[in-house]
């Protein structure tokens, strides 16, 4: 396909470059401290400012039933106050030095973010060494967090319609693996949580050895591991949570929950079994993905909203994790369209991928929309940290992301109709339905 415009003609000059000359643009260096926390370091002076991310291997595939929702709890304790910053005081001291900051929570990860300008630079890792040493287990402010929590709970996911039957979809896909419970935790294990599991749940998630920092921006690597070694080697790191070995067994059949709540239109939503991003098949789904979901030209959009009109969204895919995750569809019919015939739509398409492949012009299209997207990351020190960091996390080495590129230019068009094939099959689905009740 002969490229039409200068953003495809970039992203062909990339890919015929190679990973060689994209990784020729970063200068990143790495740190080993001697308490295990990797430390990695993108030079980027474009800019006098600076993005810090830190990557905790922990998540809600490290709880158990009865501590559902630690993880999370902790992306909110851990702005609350330590030893030297009492409650409060990290983001007002962050933020009269010109920073900002965030945080996320999902199944396999929690993620700090900080951005600010480089004169603060020494102020983010005070701010950051006094949480990871010394956070604060306050009674009341444990309570009060624990009431925002259930809170959010009670808005993201009891009184939102997509977010309780995504829940339903990952608790009936999954019998073995902790996946199968919320991020946010079960409202029985929020309300029951002893101090005795927050304070392990802490001393194993936020050990230094568990954890990556990636710094980018308008630094130096000497200066960032001259920092590093002030503030965090001293902390000591403590035994990292234990290794989920459980896999989730291979699923023998459909499975369906219905969800009976009020609603002015039905819900549909499906999922997948599909690999983690460490498997071969990360690529091709990521395409398949594309070609099927990405934008009102793709086949599901134009099956389903355009030409059918039986759907007013369309959505789907999968994302990074550690473990086989699903790879979700959900669809809102519109007023008077059973769900059943958005779900046989959906199955239509996927069988045209099954029999009938895809085309030269979806591959290429779906690769441009891939690597613009990455490639747009990749020009931010946000985006650069954050980048960086799950692919160290995620595929075990963050240099894995220079041949992003290679990877999406080696699946074909083979790929995509074998992973179709191979993944999205009756036996392998779990169909979720919320029918709306009256009030």
């Amino acid at each position: 396909m002969r490229p039409k415009n200068r953003a495809s003609l970039l992203l062909a000059l990339l890919t015929l470059l190679g990973s060689h000359v994209f990784a020729q643009q970063f200068h990143i260096k790495t740190q080993t401290l001697k308490n295990g926390m990797k430390v990695i370091v993108e030079e980027d002076h474009s800019i006098p400012n600076v993005a810090l991310y830190v990557f905790y291997r922990i998540g809600s595939r490290n709880e158990r039933p009865g501590t559902t929702g630690l993880s999370h709890f902790f992306e909110h304790m851990m702005f609350n106050g330590a030893k030297k910053y009492g409650p409060k005081q990290f983001d007002r001291t962050m933020e009269a030095a010109g920073g900002s900051n965030n945080a996320y929570t999902n199944r396999d990860l929690t993620v700090y973010q900080d951005w600010f300008p480089k004169s603060a630079l020494e102020t983010i890792f005070d701010l950051e060494a006094d949480r990871i040493r010394d956070l604060s287990f306050d009674p009341k402010v444990i309570e009060s967090e624990r009431g925002v929590v259930a809170s959010e709970r009670r808005s993201s996911v009891d009184a939102s319609n997509f977010g309780i039957l995504f829940e339903q979809l990952y608790a009936t896909a999954y019998t073995a693996h902790p996946y199968q419970w919320p991020v946010v935790g079960w409202m029985v294990d929020i309300e029951n949580w002893k101090l005795e599991d927050l304070k392990h749940h802490f001393e194993m998630g936020y050990s230094p050895s568990n954890a990556t920092m990636v710094v980018s921006g308008d630094v130096t690597a000497e200066e960032i591991f001259k920092l590093a070694e002030k503030y965090i080697e001293p902390i000591p790191s403590h035994a990292p949570p234990a290794p989920v070995t459980t896999r989730e067994p291979e699923q023998l059949g459909e499975r369906r929950a219905v969800v009976n709540k009020y609603a002015q239109l039905p819900i549909l939503m499906l999922g997948y079994h599909v690999p983690e991003a460490k498997h071969a098949d990360y690529y091709a789904l990521q395409m398949l993905q594309t070609i099927l979901f990405s934008g009102q030209s793709s086949r599901m959009y134009q099956r389903l909203v355009d030409k059918d009109q039986l759907a007013l969204s369309v959505g789907g895919g999968s994302g990074v994790t550690f473990d086989p995750t699903l790879f979700t569809v959900n669809a809102q019919p519109k007023a008077n369209v059973a769900p059943e015939k958005v779900e046989a739509a959906i199955y239509e398409e996927f069988d045209k991928v099954k029999t009938s492949g895809v085309s030269d012009d979806e591959l290429q299209k779906a690769r441009n929309i891939l690597l613009a997207g990455f490639y747009r990351q990749m020009k931010t020190i946000s985006g650069k940290a954050n980048t960086i960091g799950s692919y160290e996390v995620f595929f075990g080495d963050y240099q894995k992301l220079f041949s992003a590129a290679d990877d999406y230019a080696k699946v074909t068009k083979a790929d995509v109709q074998r992973v179709a094939k191979q993944y999205f099959t009756a036996k392998n689905r779990t169909v979720v339905t919320l029918v709306p009740e009256k009030p």
